[in-house]
């Protein structure tokens, strides 16, 4: 079916770009000039007025919130928007020189490939070599240039030698790069990465990023990259564009765009911790100039300050670890756990989970963190060992049990939504526990209220954005009634405002008195909620401590391919420059420990 657009020449009334784009180089790769669109039913443009030039060769990072319009923008340079979606579209776009509109989409990803959020949406064959293989065979290649192709791109994001694999066998960051691979075999000038890392540890995400710098700097590809991680944007971008509410509001170099507090506070945006860290230096005036925006920029310009600053030894200590009073709601004893086709998953676990306490549980993806907690409810069957419920085994008791007991948010809310109404959701389960309709009804409002939902309570739950689709989801298993909440990976794919509202749900329940486990490898987002952390690798606990005492365990953390946050970094490069002992978790901490050389303390 072919889609229905519309071209109009002119800008919608009214409207214009914040910031204007760079000013346009003699023969840029892309030209977006005066881009406006609206997609079919929608009662606003998602794009607005956008000016923006991308120079051959160039690394051109884009951050924004949710729903700014930074997916459209990259749709819209291969022509997928409007061809295939249809709308309203204004203005227009070049790539290589090619109209977006008037070139069909089979030429264009020829120019400019793009590779999008989930890995998974996009492989489809069953062989990693068969998938770069796709596009080539469509393009009517000789068998010989295919081949050599694959060879190729396989060898450059570092896949050789896994050309039989099926592409279910590998990791997410492998699943990642293979998708890159067969979009780099079809030679483009231009790779448009759409979030290619939200869903991947920090091993999986720096393959990814590394991949990237390496196309751009080794073969001189074109690199359009969207991402929340502007710690690793600041490290590999020459620029980085900010978009909200569909207009480009900054571009520029990233120490530019990110040493800005007010403008990208304002959008949503994270900055990098070394960045907020000087931020705060500056305010004091114990440090003047441009804001470092990497780890090693920070180390650099703190060494030039040293014998201008003085640091004093921080406040919070690293405790030894002491067993909560509080009696073990949750006990894995010795657990063991194989999957059928012999893949080791669990080794001996041994944990306990405390009454009250708020445990994270990190490590790379595959360390075996969601297969515990399946293990919680009694969804898997342990090899050996058992699982205890308060006491009890939960091989004596049903799914549906320890449903009311422990509650679980899975990392796409998605796949835990299976009614047509927002109220409909949190009573599913419920109703099939024989609930009196009063009580039913009761809890349901209850639910709603406490995650702000009551206005919602008619809409069909798909219709809301992802994160109050989540707030749907953990209304519907609050209104369980459980003693233990378990959000697994709660902010994989959220902007940074997105995460924050998730866990600071989470802490509302925990001092509501729930005990609450959190799965995630984001650890800079912990500080704040976390008392303890687990360390898991290849499905075993490495570490079991306090969140200060784990933080500092990089030999540990590099063994799950962790890394801690980078203020973290940053006070133990501190640490060793001035021979203190600094257990900070925040920016902010950091600061109170600095102040100028001489002052009284």
């Amino acid at each position: 079916m072919t889609s229905t657009y519309h071209r109009i020449a002119q800008p919608l009334a009214g409207e214009s770009c914040a910031i204007g784009g760079p000013k346009i180089s003699k023969d840029p790769i892309v030209l977006v000039d005066k881009l406006s669109y609206q997609y079919p039913r929608s009662p606003e443009p998602v794009l607005r007025n956008i000016n923006l030039s991308i120079r051959p060769g160039e690394f051109l990072g884009i951050v924004g919130p949710t729903g700014a319009g930074k997916t459209t923008l990259c749709l819209a340079m291969n022509g997928i928007v409007p061809q295939f979606y249809g709308g309203r579209f204004f203005g227009g776009v070049r790539v290589t020189g090619l109209d977006t509109i008037e070139t069909p989409t089979h030429v264009l990803a020829r120019q400019a490939a793009i590779v999008l959020q989930d890995p998974e949406t996009q492989l489809i064959a069953n062989s990693v070599e068969d998938e770069v293989a796709f596009g080539l065979e469509n393009l009517c290649l000789d068998r010989q240039t295919i081949l050599s192709r694959i060879d190729w791109a396989l060898d450059i994001v570092r896949l050789r030698g896994m050309h039989k694999k099926h592409p279910s066998e590998l990791s997410g960051g492998e699943k990642q790069r293979l998708a890159i691979a067969a979009a780099l075999a079809m030679q483009p000038k231009l790779l448009i990465l759409d979030e290619p890392t939200s869903q991947l540890d920090p091993q999986g995400a720096q393959q990814v990023f590394v991949t990237a710098r390496d196309l751009n700097k080794n073969l001189g590809m074109t690199i359009v990259l969207v991402s929340h991680a502007t710690e690793e944007l600041a490290e590999h971008a020459d620029r980085i564009a900010l978009l909200d509410g569909g207009q480009l509001e900054a571009i520029g170099p990233p120490g530019e765009v990110l040493d800005q507090p007010d403008l990208i506070t304002r959008h949503s945006v994270r900055p990098p911790q070394v960045t907020r860290f000087f931020q705060h230096v500056r305010d004091r005036g114990l440090f003047s100039g441009q804001a470092p925006t990497t780890l090693a920029q920070a180390k650099t310009q703190y060494d030039r300050m040293h014998g201008r600053v003085a640091v004093r030894p921080a406040v919070w200590q690293v405790r030894p670890h002491d067993s909560p009073q509080t009696p073990a709601l949750l006990s894995a004893r010795s657990l063991t756990h194989t999957f059928p086709d012999g893949t080791p998953a669990l080794h001996d676990v041994t944990l306990d989970v405390h009454r009250g306490e708020y445990l994270v549980i990190v490590g790379q993806n595959g360390a075996g963190k969601t297969t515990l907690v399946k293990h919680f409810l009694h969804l898997l069957n342990a090899t050996s060992g058992e699982v205890l419920w308060d006491g009890q085994d939960v091989a004596r008791l049903a799914v549906h049990e320890l449903a009311q007991c422990i509650g679980l948010v899975m990392q796409n809310p998605d796949n835990q939504i299976f009614s047509t109404t927002v109220q409909g959701e949190v009573a599913f389960a419920l109703s099939g526990l024989g609930i009196e309709r009063a009580e039913v009804k009761e809890r349901v409002d209850e639910s709603l209220m406490q995650m702000g939902l009551i206005e919602y309570r008619d809409w069909h739950p798909l219709s809301l954005a992802k994160g109050d689709r989540a707030r749907v989801v953990i209304a519907a298993v609050l209104a369980m009634r459980p003693q233990v909440l378990v959000f697994d990976e709660p902010t994989t794919g959220q902007d940074y405002a997105g995460a924050m509202r998730i866990l600071n749900i989470s802490r509302e329940l925990h001092r509501a008195g729930k005990t609450v486990v959190v799965i995630t490898h984001h650890l800079h987002l912990m500080p704040g909620y976390a008392e303890r952390v687990v360390v898991m690798g290849k499905g075993a606990i490495l570490l079991d401590g306090p969140i200060r005492e784990v933080y500092r365990r990089t030999d540990v953390l590099g063994k799950t391919f962790l890394t801690p946050p980078q203020i973290v970094q940053l006070a133990a490069h501190i640490e060793a420059r001035e021979g203190i002992t600094l257990p900070i978790l925040t920016p902010e901490e950091l600061v109170e420990c600095i102040r100028a050389a001489g002052a009284s303390a």
